[in-house]
């Protein structure tokens, strides 16, 4: 019998696991958390960069880090560097079954609540989450032209940022999309001649009965 994983719900929340894997990489300081969470974790797990100050903490007092106050001329900071017990708290984690992914868009509400506005603020939302995503995919090339931080993690980077990749160019075709099937509708409330079943159509027959069985 196949044993049970449990569920990602953990004592210390996955942002305080996130901090455990930098801290399986090497010591940091929070500055250089921070640092790291933007270059990596804010793309995927934004909220990391939010909990810097407090988690780091948390981990020390729990026993799966450690925070070792150091002078760099007099100038105090605070290294934290993971446990034999953070590493074993990182690995059980490892092994638990993820919750579903949760994505916030806010041009995306008010793509959905378009019918509140009028045509040009809605086809303004569209063409701003196109060019939001072409700049994220320049952000990208830059990180995936620069040399590696960390070469003998680098292909676990690049299966990362492949997705990433992925979500934001099929951002820039949805966005072309969008506005290329908006631009025959008379108004926000009234698309013309133009068949919202021509989208759901489709994807019923693709996908309804699949992965319910």
């Amino acid at each position: 019998m196949p044993t049970t994983r449990k569920t990602a719900q953990q004592d210390a929340g996955t942002t305080a696991y996130a901090l455990l894997g930098l801290l399986s990489v090497r010591p940091w300081t929070t500055y250089e958390l921070a640092q790291q969470v933007r270059r990596s974790l804010q793309w995927f797990w934004p909220r990391a960069e939010r909990k810097l100050y407090d988690d780091p903490k948390r981990l020390a007092a729990d026993g799966l880090a450690t925070a070792t106050e150091e002078y760099t001329g007099q100038r105090r900071r605070t290294v934290y560097a993971i446990t034999g017990k953070g590493r074993r708290a990182l690995r059980a984690w490892l092994s638990t079954t993820s919750a579903d992914p949760s994505w916030e868009n806010e041009a995306l509400v008010k793509v959905f609540f378009a019918d509140g506005g009028d045509l040009d603020s809605l086809r303004d939302t569209l063409a701003e989450m196109g060019d939001a995503a072409r700049r994220r995919l320049t952000e990208l090339g830059v990180m995936a032209r620069e040399g590696p931080l960390f070469p003998g993690r680098r292909h676990l980077s690049a299966v990362t940022i492949r997705l990433q990749q992925d979500l934001e160019e099929a951002t820039v075709r949805w966005s072309e999309w969008a506005l290329e099937q908006t631009a025959s509708w008379p108004t926000t409330d009234d698309p013309g001649g133009w068949d919202p079943e021509s989208v759901y159509r489709p994807l019923a027959e693709t996908w309804s009965g699949r992965g319910l069985a």
